[in-house]
């Protein structure tokens, strides 16, 4: 049923090995018959069944940068982990490539979690998930429609759906702004079906403009440069598809959270310029297991490999606590 993925061996991360933790690769589908490749992180001399957690993001992020972080922070905390890239990307299966769906990409955390179900050495009634970023929204929307999630953690989230179909800040929630989109998507796609290929909406630049927002900048700092940069990452370099903004505008996320009933937390830096969309989201869910944190003074960035400012330590207790 998998498609033979051709995996590297070598340790390409952006974040030095941990000596705490065993790390290989591994592979798994979807319901789709994509085939997924993560990396799986377990804590060493450990034995028994371990409460496990599915880490993904940033939006047009791979699992060697800000996912593997957090994976590989939290095995040493004890849990089995897997950091994985979504369908069409990375080095996971799925073509085209550079192709994002508000399904699809809720899916590949559904199908993690199958994975972690059925491994010998994990506990299947704790299992958790952690989404950075726009895969912050696809967590909280995964949670919504899997209840063998126990526990989730939002951090530094995107609503997708929102920010594609309104704009930031929602300045263009209008008909007529999203006429003007969906008829650019359309006619991109007539071009792509021309040329043969789908062309890329371009990730972040390669030089910054002198009036570009702060927040602009602060990806640049991320994905342009030593810190955060990786070949495979595609907002370090061309980007998705243009026309994957189609679904997302036609196909809003999270219509359903305020009926989850397992444990839900929230992370995202009050001076982040997304940081909106995690407030609004914490408003429609219901019961004593949600949580809200705002970390002072951090950026959207801060949260993808500030281990200063990334709180681990409230993280490890909200799973412990909940699964």
């Amino acid at each position: 049923m998998e498609e033979k993925l051709h995996l590297t061996d070598k340790w390409d991360k952006t974040f030095p090995q941990s000596d705490k933790v065993n790390h290989r690769k591994v592979t798994f589908h979807n319901r789709y018959g994509i085939t997924l490749a993560a990396d799986l992180y377990e804590p060493k001399d450990v034995q028994g069944k371990l409460p496990a957690i599915a880490v993904c993001g940033p939006f047009g992020a791979v699992k060697e940068q800000a996912s593997g972080l957090y994976a590989q922070i939290m095995a040493e905390r004890g849990f089995l982990t897997i950091a994985f890239d979504p369908s069409f990307t990375g080095k996971s299966g799925g073509s085209p490539r550079y192709v994002a769906s508000p399904d699809i990409n809720t899916e590949d955390f559904q199908a993690a979690v199958d994975f972690l179900s059925v491994q010998d050495n994990v506990n299947p009634e704790k299992i958790g998930i952690i989404g950075i970023c726009g895969w912050g929204g696809l967590a909280i929307n995964a949670a919504s429609v899997d209840t063998r999630i126990k526990a989730t953690v939002a951090c530094t989230m995107y609503d997708m759906s929102r920010v594609t179909a309104n704009g930031y800040f929602d300045a263009e929630n209008s008909e007529q702004a999203r006429y003007e989109k969906r008829k650019a998507l359309n006619a991109q796609r007539t071009e792509d079906y021309k040329n043969g290929n789908y062309a890329l909406a371009g990730g972040v630049p390669d030089k910054l403009p002198e009036d570009a927002p702060f927040f602009v900048k602060d990806y640049f700092d991320y994905y342009k440069t030593k810190r955060g940069y990786h070949e495979r990452s595609l907002n370090s370099n061309g980007g998705w598809n243009v026309t994957s903004s189609l679904s997302f505008i036609n196909m809003p996320i999270m219509q359903y959270i305020s009926e989850i009933r397992n444990a839900v937390l929230i992370i995202h830096g009050e001076k982040a310029h997304s940081c909106y969309f995690s407030k609004d989201t914490y408003k429609k869910l219901k019961g004593d297991n949600k949580e809200l944190m705002l970390i002072p003074d951090a950026v959207h960035t801060d949260l993808y490999d500030r281990v200063d400012i990334i709180p681990f330590d409230k993280i490890e207790d909200f799973f412990n606590k909940n699964m």
